[in-house]
Formats: structure tokens, sequence, C-alpha cells
């Protein structure tokens, strides 16, 4: 039995969570959420606990099992209290700028990078050097976070670039003589 898969999904007051056709459906405070869910699956919901259960113990299915439940999981956690991920910019005159709801950046190019704000995501600047990147899918807080962070990565030999915050770089020497 799959420990992540057999672990029941608890939703906190104010989430409701309805399936209809291998698709489950999780509305809270902050939204709203939607997922298919694959057929061999099954999904129950039951007062306040969602159960994922697979058929048999096929490879296919012990692999989904536990995928399914952190879906779900994740799903109820965003609705209910959202995801975020914390960006800082560390070089000589790199910084941020809230245009509306984009983000502008100086990085160093002989012109200003511009992130367009998806549907679903907010951009917040707690400093010019700190990006605060807000929204109730994980997986678009982390591929948002991603694609900014890839903009201009860490450099090893001066530290210069976007990094997660807690990141740690590892330097390079420079050049010997």
């Amino acid at each position: 039995m799959s420990r992540i898969g057999k672990m029941p999904v608890q939703m906190p007051d104010g989430v409701e969570a309805k399936l209809e056709e291998n698709i489950l459906t999780v509305k809270g405070p902050l939204g709203e959420l939607t997922q298919e869910i694959v057929p061999d699956i099954s999904v129950d919901i039951e007062e306040r606990v969602i159960h994922v259960r697979r058929p048999s113990d096929m490879k296919e299915h012990r692999a989904l099992h536990g995928l399914v439940r952190s879906l779900v999981a994740n799903m109820v956690e965003g609705v209910s209290t959202g995801f975020q991920k914390n960006l800082e910019i560390h070089g000589v005159g790199y910084r941020a700028v809230l245009k509306g709801e984009d983000l502008e950046m100086s990085l160093g190019f002989s012109h200003p990078v511009t992130v367009n704000c998806p549907e679903g995501i907010r951009f917040e600047l707690v400093t010019p050097t700190r990006i605060r990147v807000q929204g109730i899918d994980k997986q678009k807080v982390g591929q948002i976070s991603a694609n900014i962070r890839g903009l201009r990565p860490p450099n090893p030999y001066k530290g210069k670039g976007i990094r997660y915050a807690g990141e740690y770089i590892r330097r390079k020497a420079g050049k010997s003589v």
C-alpha cells in the first residue's frame, strides 16, 4: 500500500469538494481548482475527508495512487491557504518594479525584462530585490518562479542573478595567475 496514497485528505472549514465524471472540483475561500482524475483511481468524498483508492497492486496503479492523492491534497491546501515562492535578486543595479500586474526587472541587460502576470498568480515586491510569487495552484506558482529564476540564473563566480530565498549557491574560484 502506498504510504502517501493511503493517507486521507482532511478538508478544513470552508472547503468543499465534488466529483463529477472523473473531474474533481475543490472550492475554498481563495478560489476554485479542477483536476481530471485517472479513471482507474477512485476518489471517495465523505463529510470532511477525501479517500483515494486503487483497484489493484499493478505497478501503474501504485504509481498513480500516490500521485492522485498528492494532487488532491495540493488542491485542498491551495484553495484554503495558497502557495508562495520567494525569490531574491543579487547584483549591483539588479532590481524589480511592479508595472500594474506585471513585473519589470533590470538584470544587467541592455533592456528591462518584463514578466506578464498569468491568471491566478500575483506578484508582490517585499523590497526592490525580493519578489514573492503567490497563487492557489502549486504547479503554476512553481513554474512561474522557475521561469523568473531562469531569466538570470545565479552565477557561480560572482553570485549575481536571481535565486530562491535560502538557496545556497556554490561559489567557484576564478582564474589563478
